[in-house]
């Protein structure tokens, strides 16, 4: 037996029979030759790590505009709490580790610069529209590697396509990231409007932390404990009502005093603006676009799809000198 089977069949003896077995994976868009160390969602999990988007996350808006100290979360240290949290959950609930962690690397890849504010702008001025998880999934299938895509596994792709709260995922793994995403990101975007000066542990209403603590900790323990407790040995990922509740009702408080704070969101108009005038200009200049993007258009791709690959794929800095490179004006040097 290969390393490969070897593993394959430790997770068949070892795993909970409601687990994702690599062996049973639904398979890839185009057929390949197995490895003979990495089981197939390991595989995954390796590509998308060494992926170009996933580099570019380190330069991506969480929910602060490029905020000044080095302690607040990126769209990268966004995704490693998530995976961080759904493999805790996964190990303990003796479910796919490897697939888990695949989708949770994976699941923000095609978010654009500036978070939700860059989202808003492409998805408004688009024909097609703009949906960060879609386009995640278009990273993975087309995107990368110069128009050949990552080739992922039905399983990874699914996760990462059905990570957001409307989304419904076809694996108890996925279904653990899609909590894992939204507990990290009540935990770490708590902290930094802690951090920030925009709350104070003192603002979090009471009732809430009566169910799940009173420190962002507590409460990060708290989910974990309950998703783990309430779905030990059951074919799905649950949660009791009361901390279900509970995080309702913290998602709603973030809501209000976070991500619709006029302080905190004070320049998201500038950065809509931006995008909205990037996606314009290049829809005007294609010859513009580098050659991977101009590629996509010769094999039929449309050219707002196009546009909005390229200027959804830029970082924040990048985004930013790209404009003030078309927009404003320097120096006359003779």
């Amino acid at each position: 037996m290969t390393i490969r089977e070897n593993l394959e069949q430790w997770e068949k003896d070892y795993l909970s029979p409601y687990a994702s077995l690599s062996v049973n994976s639904k398979g890839r868009l185009r057929p390949e030759e197995q490895c003979d160390i990495r089981p197939v969602f390991q595989r995954d999990r390796d590509r998308i790590i060494h992926c170009k988007a996933f580099r570019r996350l380190k330069d991506k808006t969480q929910v602060f505009l490029t905020p000044e100290g080095d302690h607040y979360r990126t769209r990268l240290t966004h995704t490693l709490e998530v995976s961080q949290t759904a493999r805790t959950i996964a190990k303990a609930l003796k479910l796919n580790e490897d697939l888990v962690e695949a989708i949770a690397l994976g699941h923000d890849l095609g978010h654009t610069p500036f978070g939700h504010a860059g989202e808003r702008a492409l998805n408004r001025v688009c024909p097609f529209g703009f949906e960060h998880a879609e386009q995640s999934v278009r990273t993975v299938d087309i995107l990368e590697k110069n128009g050949k895509g990552l080739n992922l596994t039905y399983e990874v792709r699914d996760g990462i396509r059905n990570h957001q709260t409307i989304g419904k995922p076809h694996t108890l793994e996925g279904k653990i990231v899609r909590l894992s995403d939204k507990i990290a990101y009540i935990h770490h975007d708590m902290d930094d409007a802690i951090r920030g000066g925009i709350l104070t542990e003192a603002d979090v209403p009471k009732d809430i932390c009566e169910v799940i603590g009173s420190s962002p900790t507590e409460r990060l323990d708290h989910f974990i404990h309950d998703i783990v407790t309430n779905s030990m040995d059951k074919g799905d990922i649950l949660m009791s009502e009361p901390v279900a509740e509970a995080m309702t009702k913290i998602r709603q408080f973030m809501f209000e005093r976070v991500y619709k704070n006029p302080i905190a969101k004070s320049e998201e108009g500038k950065a809509e603006m931006l995008m909205e005038t990037l996606y314009q200009h290049f829809l005007k200049h294609l010859d513009d676009l580098p050659e991977e993007y101009l590629n996509l258009l010769s094999v039929g791709e449309p050219r707002e799809k196009v546009v909005c690959d390229y200027v959804g794929a830029m970082t924040d800095r990048f985004a930013i000198a790209v404009y003030e490179d078309i927009y404003i004006p320097k120096s006359w040097q003779r």
